[in-house]
């Protein structure tokens, strides 16, 4: 699995004071339990310790616990050749953070603190030798088993019960040790009947109540047999919108790179922005636009999803009615990998950062 059980020891705690119109912050270090310890307890006492040892002092009844009213950002902090640690465009989370929360409409978390808070926390784990360090094996199969940090900072709200918003939300900032995001074998993809997201709803916040459909749907997939689910638009089921978690691309017969366009249904992801940066650097057409499973199933010879925790994965199929579309031979298409190298070969150093993409630490 990508998620290492081990939570790291410090965590980030802000809450915003109505009264002052500020926000007060915290740090939070709780004791280090060895990974192998809790590797021999069984899911309810790791679960349990876990719990304890992470104690935030959150409300256990709230808008968030009760409703899944709440959001939340995914990054990675890489470690780089040279020594330090590279958060991959903390900035751009930071702004997509504010506007899920303006989106929930609760007070929206400044993007200056964000990064700050972002570049603290890595650096206070990092400290007690909690991230993981650069290994040149990683190189040989372009960091497919590379680790990273996971840094989650997420939003939560203050005790509440019955539906509202939020008054006095809490920003934390937690992390852990991940690697491939995706479980070996094949990646198929499968389309599915459960929508998403609709128009005029929440698919544009990263908010924590659009995953649970995710997962469901994921689940199910994989039940089937497939790696990926890919999700297609609510109102007439024939466009693609996203897969489980993560923004999808296609790389047309006549060499166009294809991705859904950002509307109110489709997560602006920062993987996604930058693949389509990369693409038109190596000369692509790129085109942000509606593109329906039928031209998927017909006229695209490369398929690949984006996202913090999937990376640049390449699918080698989609199947959608029963019938299977593959794509170049089951095998990882020419884009996905020198986009995917490029992209890799600048988080963890072993390229120049032209975009200055990274943050350091």
């Amino acid at each position: 699995m990508a998620f290492n059980l081990e939570m790291y020891p410090i965590v980030y705690l802000a809450q915003y004071n109505p009264e002052t119109k500020g926000w007060d912050e915290k740090w939070i270090e709780s004791d280090r339990i060895p990974f192998d310890e809790l590797k021999k307890m069984n899911e309810t006492d790791r679960n349990e310790v876990l719990i304890k040892r992470n104690d935030l002092g959150l409300p256990g009844v709230s808008y968030t616990s009760q409703y899944g009213y709440g959001c939340f950002e995914g990054m990675k902090a890489f470690p780089t050749k040279s020594g330090s640690m590279a958060i991959f465009r903390p900035d751009r989370n930071a702004a997509r953070f504010a506007n899920s929360m303006k989106g929930l409409k609760t007070p929206a978390f400044p993007e200056d603190m964000y990064v700050k808070a972002c570049l603290e926390f890595v650096r206070k784990n990092a400290e007690l030798g909690y991230v993981p360090s650069y290994n040149n094996e990683w190189e040989e199969n372009n960091y497919a088993s590379a680790s990273a940090v996971y840094i989650r900072p997420f939003m939560n709200s203050e005790g509440a019960i019955g539906v509202g918003i939020a008054k006095a939300p809490y920003v934390i900032i937690c992390g852990t040790t991940v690697s491939s995001y995706f479980k070996g074998g094949n990646t198929k993809a499968i389309t599915t009947k459960r929508i998403r997201a609709t128009k005029h709803g929440t698919g544009w916040i990263k908010c924590a109540s659009n995953y649970v459909i995710s997962a469901l749907a994921k689940k199910e997939a994989e039940e089937a047999g497939f790696m990926e689910v890919v999700f297609l638009d609510a109102d007439d089921h024939t466009y693609v919108q996203e897969g489980s978690s993560c923004n999808i691309f296609f790389v047309l017969k006549n060499g166009k790179l294809v991705t859904p366009d950002l509307g109110d249904t489709i997560l602006p992801g920062i993987t996604r922005e930058s693949t389509i940066e990369l693409a038109r650097d190596l000369g692509m057409t790129v085109e942000e636009r509606q593109i329906s499973i039928d031209e998927v199933m017909t006229d695209v010879k490369e398929c690949f999803v984006t996202g913090t925790a999937a990376g640049l994965t390449p699918i080698e199929s989609v199947t959608h009615n029963g019938k299977e579309a593959v794509f170049n031979n089951r095998q990882p298409g020419e884009t996905a990998v020198k986009i995917q190298k490029t992209l890799k070969g600048m988080q963890y150093g072993a390229i120049n950062d032209t975009k200055n993409w990274n943050y350091y630490v």
